[in-house]
């Protein structure tokens, strides 16, 4: 039976259900083949919990954005690392893209009005989108707006690889061209040193002026000054932010009083939503770990994600 162990303890009850499920046995971190760590940015933790498991050659992170542990350095190459890749992509997209059909369609707006208001507001059937990434949240979307005949463009390092339902695939050195005809513009990428403030204002002043900005990545992947700026002086149309930079977004801060601006505390994936998926990728992958398959949500060391 596989030996695994589970850190930070105490475990949580759902972590220990999980690797039962999976028909794996909880081990003493010294005897564990594999090891499920469950904080998500507790580095020195994690470097603990390596060292009381020297011999868990698999380790399993929560999240999907692991960019903490590859800041810090702990990610050990012999040994093979999986992440929560694709395990929250269907919350994150359903809630993507209700950002972006309240900005489209001026709910901001209608919600504070007092007055009956001229018609307006844009309709994503037939219209174009554009998505930077290329993973679990990127495919949820491309199901979600084919109904709707959306003409996407997805904008990803790798270029080679089909995905079904865009349009287009092209790499970064053409992401200005794919956010000029976006009615839409999707964030939904890795942290890398390379996708670090990629929306910046050069960026921001190549989409459409009616165009909304959606952030369901990570805060830090746009430049907040000059997001600050396009909004106020009407380069984009507007933007739905999951994710800030700084994250939590400070009281009194001036996105916070922007009319076209809708922020949501970090809630595309809640605790509530993501546990009992989390739990479920756990039980699969110790499943096929057993079993010599391959696991799901493999990093990939060399582009921290």
């Amino acid at each position: 039976m596989l030996r695994v162990a589970l850190a930070p303890t105490p475990a949580r009850p759902w972590a220990a259900a999980a690797v039962e499920a999976g028909g794996a046995q909880l081990v003493d971190p010294p005897e564990a083949e594999v090891l499920i760590f469950m904080a998500p940015d507790d580095t020195d933790g994690l470097a603990r919990a390596l060292k009381e498991a020297p011999d868990a050659k698999w380790v399993q992170l929560p999240w999907a954005g692991i960019e903490a542990f590859v800041t810090a350095g702990v990610l050990d190459p012999s040994r093979t690392w999986t992440c929560g890749k694709g395990v929250y992509a269907e919350p994150v997209a359903e809630h993507a893209l209700a950002l972006a059909l309240a900005g489209l369609r001026d709910l901001p707006q209608r919600i504070r009005a007092t007055t009956w208001e001229a018609q307006g507001g844009v309709s994503l059937y037939d219209g174009k989108a554009t998505i930077l990434g290329g993973g679990g949240i990127t495919e949820c979307l491309l199901q979600l707006l084919r109904p709707m005949r959306t003409e996407v463009t997805v904008v990803r390092r790798e270029t080679t690889v089909s995905l079904n339902g865009a349009a287009r695939v092209v790499g970064p050195d053409l992401l200005h061209d794919a956010l000029g005809t976006a009615d839409a513009v999707f964030l939904a990428l890795a942290l890398t040193p390379e996708t670090t403030g990629i929306i910046d204002a050069a960026a921001l002043r190549a989409m459409e002026p009616h165009a909304w900005l959606v952030n369901v990545a990570r805060g830090a992947h746009v430049v907040t000054d000059d997001l600050v700026r396009a909004l106020t002086e009407g380069w984009i149309g507007g933007a739905g932010l999951d994710v800030t930079d700084p994250e939590p977004l400070p009281d009194g801060h001036r996105l916070w009083s922007l009319p076209n601006c809708i922020i949501t505390p970090h809630t595309a994936n809640s605790q509530e939503m993501g546990l009992p998926l989390l739990a479920k990728r756990v039980t699969e992958n110790l499943r096929r770990y057993a079993a010599g398959e391959p696991l799901v949500g493999l990093v990939d060391l060399d582009a921290g994600y």
